[in-house]
């Protein structure tokens, strides 16, 4: 971020003034991220991968839905989305339209998890096809038109069996694109790490969930059916397959390859400072962090200090926002029947509280400062 400063010369403003025009060259010409410069800014940005106690091949976050109302009443739209885990992060890309999306990560498998999302897009012209293609059964025979909602295409997908040979078929030809048309380097442990997630959406279909290792039972977690069919606030579907043109803009910023995967620890000693970095370079402002309930586990790791400093690197505006997951905790904004409340917070305000030592906890994170969905 700028540091904005008084100049004791008009040299200093002059150059200021230099900066900032260098800057909106850039942007400008952050259109499309030519294929041969993708994987090197996948590594640029990437530190060694860590360990985490899920596969998180799905959402756990019934709640997600409950900030999309306020997310548009703010205006939120362009800058850089950055965010964390699985395809939930498409549904806000979808509603805040970024510019670019980088999705960090401390596992490697959710880089490849994305890798194998992009080459599923890269085939569906549109979301009965996606559906069909992660799913493995035949394209519906009757198109869902792009005015029909979720349950529609949802629907219409299931008439459709699944298919052995479409899996293998299918899975030759993601590995094929990563390897040829996103000249990414994938070795042998890669692509078996790619269809073992394959598989799984394969087996489990659309009662696939979100799973941990160690903790209560798995089936606990909504289902990738529950999270599509969720309503928000407004009691209306919300997911990025509930809208053609959501799953269009998704679609058209993979092929531009303008969805950024790399793996990244919050508290680690590179990713986001990196990222800062480059947004600085391109002369862009973060609009949206969606980092879960991350969080909690840096304070139980004793780094969340870490972390904050990382933040405090990263270019941002007065409109910057996290989107975060609470769990295990009360909260005035969660609903009945919901294991999270989604809450947003302006990332400044955040810098603020930070710095006035005000995050002792968890807990204080969540209940001290936050913005409102009514």
């Amino acid at each position: 971020m700028l540091l904005l400063k008084k100049f004791a010369s008009s040299a200093a403003t002059i150059i200021l003034v230099a900066g900032i025009a260098g800057f909106s060259n850039a942007a400008d010409r952050l259109e499309r991220i030519p294929a041969k410069e993708f994987p090197a800014l996948v590594q640029r940005l990437s530190e060694d991968p860590g360990f985490f106690d899920s596969d998180n091949l799905v959402s756990n976050e019934s709640s997600y839905l409950q900030v999309c109302g306020v997310l548009e009443k703010l205006g939120v739209k362009d800058g850089v989305y950055l965010g964390v885990g699985p395809e939930q992060n498409f549904t806000y890309i979808a509603r805040t339209r970024p510019r670019l999306a980088i999705l960090l990560d401390i596992r490697r498998q959710n880089l490849l998890y994305h890798l194998l999302f992009k080459a599923l897009f890269e085939r569906s012209r549109n979301r009965s096809e996606l559906l069909a293609n992660l799913f493995c059964r035949a394209r519906p025979k009757r198109t869902v038109g792009a005015d029909r909602d979720v349950a529609a295409v949802l629907l219409e997908f299931e008439k459709a069996a699944p298919s052995p040979r479409l899996f293998r078929k299918n899975l030759d030809e993601a590995l094929a694109f990563i390897r040829k048309k996103c000249q990414f380097p994938i070795h042998d442990k890669d692509a078996s790490t790619i269809e073992g997630i394959y598989r799984e959406f394969f087996d489990q279909q659309l009662d696939i969930r979100f799973r941990s290792f160690g903790r209560p039972g798995f089936r606990f977690y909504p289902s990738f059916k529950e999270i599509a069919l969720e309503r928000g606030l407004d009691g209306k579907f919300g997911n990025y397959l509930n809208s053609e043109e959501d799953f269009q803009f998704v679609k058209r910023m993979h092929s531009r390859n303008l969805i950024v995967p790399v793996v990244g620890d919050f508290a680690g000693p590179k990713t986001l400072r990196a990222v800062a970095n480059y947004l600085k370079e391109l002369g862009e402002t973060v609009s949206v962090f969606y980092v879960s309930n991350v969080e909690y586990y840096l304070f139980q790791n004793t780094v969340f200090d870490r972390y904050g400093d990382n933040i405090q690197h990263l270019p941002l505006s007065e409109k910057s926002l996290f989107i975060r997951a609470y769990f295990r905790f009360p909260h005035p904004e969660r609903r009945p029947g919901y294991i999270s409340a989604t809450l947003l917070q302006r990332m400044t305000r955040f810098i603020e509280n930070l710095n006035a030592g005000k995050y002792h906890s968890y807990q204080d994170l969540g209940l001290h400062d936050y913005v409102g969905s009514e």
